[in-house]
């Protein structure tokens, strides 16, 4: 069985201190995807060595360039060898955001899986330009995953897209008709992913819904009120999906016990 858990950290310093480390020592991933690790390489190396078995090959794109530093950076962390890694998604205008990961690791059958993390841009309805950069991100990602299904190998593309696909997925979607994350073209770039054939793993094990989100604003009631979206997903090709057991949205037991604003979503596969 391969277990991997995907997360969006809100930094991976703060997510270590608030208590990430016992959560990942009982999870015990073989491949942690992270998403807004917000570290140098060295840190985060330093930090995941730092727990039970501190035994990880990593693959990082942390940000290069102003406007990301800081608040960006994706990893892969494996408990298997990573046989090949790419840092870049293709389009040059997102070369050194630190948005998108691959790791290809070698599955006991001797198949690959390309493991990917990614952290899509917010956007922003309000200013064009914000959310056009988060279409062409979209567009860019489609585009490489159609690449990478070419040869017939597995990939799983996990993270925090920052979108709720359906009414489902967030509770306050009347409320949000009209912001980013919610957008019907966002909503219609999600559908074209499903019909070709990738599989959300975290609606097909969570049921029809409401919920079960992964994303709650720190201020206020969210949390305490599940007022949450489900924006952090894992995202399988056909063949691979069909060797999910189980995903599930690690909620923590209460407010206080949080170690990012984000709920770590967790799968395992029968490979």
């Amino acid at each position: 069985m391969l277990t991997v858990a995907t997360v969006n950290v809100n930094g991976i310093r703060a997510a270590f201190r608030r208590g990430m480390q016992p959560w990942l020592d009982d999870t015990d991933p073989d491949l942690l995807l992270m998403q807004e690790v917000r570290a140098t390489d060295d840190v985060l190396r330093e930090l995941l060595s730092s727990g039970r078995d501190g035994d990880w090959n990593i693959a990082h794109s942390e940000p290069a360039i102003d406007g990301h530093k800081g608040r960006a950076g994706v990893a892969v962390a494996s408990r298997r060898p990573i046989k090949e890694e790419r840092g870049e998604i293709g389009p040059e205008r997102f070369a050194g955001t630190g948005r998108w990961v691959e790791a290809d690791v070698v599955l006991d059958d001797g198949t690959t899986l390309t493991a990917v993390s990614t952290y899509v841009f917010t956007g922003e309805f309000e200013t064009p330009p914000r959310q056009e950069e988060k279409y062409a991100f979209l567009d860019a990602i489609t585009a490489r995953l159609t690449e990478l299904r070419a040869d017939g190998r597995h990939v799983l593309m996990c993270g925090d897209l920052n979108i709720a696909h359906r009414e489902e997925d967030l509770k306050a979607w009347k409320a949000n008709r009209k912001k980013s994350g919610f957008l019907p073209e966002e909503r219609a770039w999600m559908d074209r992913l499903f019909e070709a054939g990738w599989v959300d793993l975290g609606r097909r094990f969570g049921g029809d819904g409401p919920g079960p989100y992964s994303w709650w604003s720190w201020r206020g009631k969210a949390f305490d009120n599940d007022a949450g979206w489900r924006i952090d997903y894992q995202i399988a090709s056909p063949a691979l999906a069909s060797a999910a057991t189980n995903c599930a949205i690690h909620r923590a037991p209460t407010y206080a016990e949080r170690w990012s604003d984000h709920a770590p979503v967790v799968a395992t596969y029968d490979v």
